[in-house]
């Protein structure tokens, strides 16, 4: 028997500029009395990429695709074409240890157009010397978009990494009015 949230969970993929973005949803109902939350999304229309991503206390037994999720594919849709706030009020519902689970929300608070370095998430996390756990709850942040893991740089100001690619990343920033600030590491010039 599961303890995930709910047995089954809701799927939708939305058309987006930088490809297909898929949402894995935790349905309201009796087993989750709070609303719909968001458990995975990501650029990508292949679900096997996403559920690795949930926690195995919340990863559902069953997928229902859907073409529309109410509330969630709104803010998707309306994200992409420029209300880069229709992401922020979102349920995502996601289980980690208290450092990661607190960074993730702290994440949440940086906004739309503002980058952080890795040095500086992990501050506003509440632990200045963690870098590389800062760093680590980017990678491992099941939730993109609603939770933006996209607007953490490293300290020279580069992209660094990004599960759905650096084009993603790149055009996620550029659109949050964001991207003058981000340049790729230009190689040292032979003396």
């Amino acid at each position: 028997m599961s303890t995930a949230l709910t047995s089954t969970a809701l799927t939708t993929t939305t058309a987006t500029p930088v490809g297909p973005f898929t949402v894995i949803v935790a349905p309201a109902g009796d087993e989750n009395p709070d609303g719909a939350m968001v458990l995975a999304s990501g650029w990508t229309d292949d679900l096997s990429t996403l559920t690795p991503q949930i926690h195995p206390s919340l990863r559902p037994d069953t997928f229902t695709e859907r073409a529309h999720i109410t509330g969630i594919t709104d803010a998707v849709i309306a994200f992409h074409e420029g209300d880069l706030t229709a992401i922020d009020d979102v349920a995502v519902h996601q289980v980690s240890a208290e450092f990661r689970s607190h960074a993730w929300d702290m994440l949440r608070t940086v906004q739309a157009g503002t980058v952080v370095t890795y040095t500086q998430y992990a501050a506003l996390s509440g632990r200045p010397a963690a870098v590389r756990a800062a760093a680590g709850a980017c990678a491992f942040n099941a939730a993109a978009l609603f939770v933006p893991c996209h607007r953490v740089v490293r300290t020279d100001g580069t992209m660094g990494g990004f599960r759905w690619g650096l084009p993603v990343k790149h055009w996620l920033l550029e659109h949050e009015g964001a991207a003058v600030g981000v340049q790729q590491q230009q190689p040292a010039l032979p003396i």
